[in-house]
């Protein structure tokens, strides 16, 4: 593989190694990250502008919400479904390959989607979408790792980190601006150019990783099995609030997931060339920096679904009004990860990752202690002490669970990072959501003092979450040291190459 070359060259010792084993100049290492940033941007991006113009969408084809709801709906079941297969797909055919073919996708679903002449067709063209986010989101932090030695390795993603939350910030604003001047149709419309962009600089700066031929055989049926066991599970999580949670059709979803998934595990325990390799979760590190971010994400959105009932109906604001409050967390989240990765780089992860989620806990206790009359400046400073903590949390965790993956398993890893946030989103939403709905039913849900004490009882729940978390990452042990040896061996690993 030629090696892209940008700029003067530069001494050894100022060079990083990619996949392949060749070199690249400094300057290179960091428009990957640019590449990939831009990506992750339009990514974070397209879902909270889609989220923001739903209600206009809804008018514009004369349907009912739950009709709509889909267009959300079926983006993060088939997302979340194919998280690991694409994962594994870039372990086996390249990283870089299954990311710039899964940004072609996402823009084609998003020309698709802007020309929609049906609220059935919107949907669909969402759901093919959701197909090249799955392949973004589940290689991008692949591709970093290999790129940037382990002592860079939580600034990179600290960065990358900043992007998503720079990108959720943007989104409800742009989304609203857009849909007032334009037309909604404009919100899918403006990641052809930022996607094209994001595409040619990828195919430029990224280098190729194509594994050998001859390598291992894809897993199709793990792959299956998986998914169709996780958008079952998903599904009756996302639909069990207005079905029922005891309603037969989600007691026969949940049966049937757990049966499912259970075949999946057994099948990835028995076949030569698993597209999970369990033997990730026999390694402490991973498997902490695995179930600590489903309880963080849990949280995240547990916020981000409660905070509009209080602000909006609880406290009698405008949407504007709301939503100008409620950019707090993620400004802070975004100022804070890139710091929160570069001192994960020199201290190991432990330290951040538990302080960040005991100032989340902290965060999420002074929201949930809310009234009618508490003053909008605690509100705006609970929701920041929240971004604080989670901003520290996520880049030292990320980098973390990363670094302890074996080189050959960088694709399946993402996709386990990915699929956690996934996982921890619906469950967040649909335990504080149940939480909340059953708190309303003892008064008259329109009653804003019955609604305020039922978003505080949710966030307190919440708030356990976060302890919880905290205490569980704090059990990850040091991993500072292990960190220099697996820098040295990459080192060697690309040396030799």
């Amino acid at each position: 593989m030629v090696t892209v070359k940008i700029g003067e060259k530069q001494p050894a010792q100022d060079r990083s190694t990619n996949p392949a084993g060749k070199f690249l100049n400094i300057e290179t290492k960091w428009l990957v990250l640019l590449a990939i940033g831009v990506g992750t941007f339009m990514s974070a991006l397209d879902g909270s502008i889609v989220n923001a113009i739903l209600p206009v969408i809804t008018v514009f084809f004369n349907t009912g919400v739950a009709t709509i709801e889909w267009v959300v709906t079926v983006y993060l079941l088939v997302v979340s479904g194919l998280l690991l297969s694409v994962g594994r797909l870039g372990d086996l055919r390249g990283n870089k390959k299954t990311y710039i073919i899964g940004f072609i996708i996402f823009v084609l679903g998003s020309v698709s989607a802007g020309f929609s002449p049906s609220e059935a067709y919107l949907i669909g063209s969402r759901g093919f979408q959701a197909i090249g986010a799955a392949m973004l989101f589940a290689n991008a932090p692949a591709i970093l790792t290999k790129i940037f030695p382990a002592s860079q390795r939580g600034q990179a993603l600290g960065l990358q980190g900043t992007m998503t939350y720079l990108g959720l910030t943007t989104g409800p604003f742009l989304g609203g601006w857009l849909a007032d001047h334009l037309s909604w149709h404009y919100v899918f419309f403006i990641n052809v150019p930022i996607g094209s962009f994001a595409i040619w600089l990828g195919l430029k700066v990224i280098p190729n990783d194509t594994p050998e031929k001859g390598g291992e055989p894809f897993d199709i049926v793990g792959a299956l099995t998986f998914m169709i066991g996780l958008t079952t599970l998903l599904f009756a999580l996302n639909k069990g609030e207005s079905l029922g949670w005891t309603s037969l059709p989600i007691l026969a979803m949940m049966v049937a997931s757990f049966i499912i998934l259970s075949l999946f595990i057994w099948i990835e325990g028995h076949v030569k060339t698993p597209m999970l390799d369990l033997s990730l979760f026999k390694r402490k590190i991973f498997v902490i920096s695995t179930v600590s971010p489903i309880l963080n994400y849990m949280c995240i959105y547990s916020v981000l679904f409660l905070m509009p009932f209080y602000l909006i109906p609880g406290r009698g604001l405008s949407a504007s009004h709301a939503g100008l409050i409620l950019t707090a967390q993620p400004i802070v989240m975004a100022l804070t990860a890139p710091f929160s990765g570069s001192l994960s780089d020199r201290v190991g992860s432990r330290l951040p990752t538990t302080l960040g989620m005991l100032i989340l806990a902290a965060g999420l206790f002074l929201l949930g202690n809310s009234s009618s009359q508490t003053h909008l400046g605690i509100i705006v400073l609970g929701l920041a002490t929240c971004g604080l903590g989670i901003g520290l949390f996520v880049s030292p965790n990320n980098s973390s669970l990363m670094g302890d993956a074996p080189r050959n398993r960088q694709g399946i890893a993402s996709g386990i990072l990915a699929l956690a946030r996934n996982v921890g989103m619906v469950l967040g939403i649909g335990l504080t959501g149940a939480i909340f709905t059953t708190f309303l039913s003892f008064g008259n849900a329109k009653d804003p003092g019955i609604m305020i004490h039922a978003f505080d009882m949710g966030l307190r729940f919440a708030c356990g979450l976060a302890l919880l978390a905290a205490v569980i990452t704090s059990l990850r042990g040091n991993d500072h040291p292990s960190m220099k040896k697996d820098s040295v061996k990459n080192d060697r690993e690309n040396a030799s190459c």
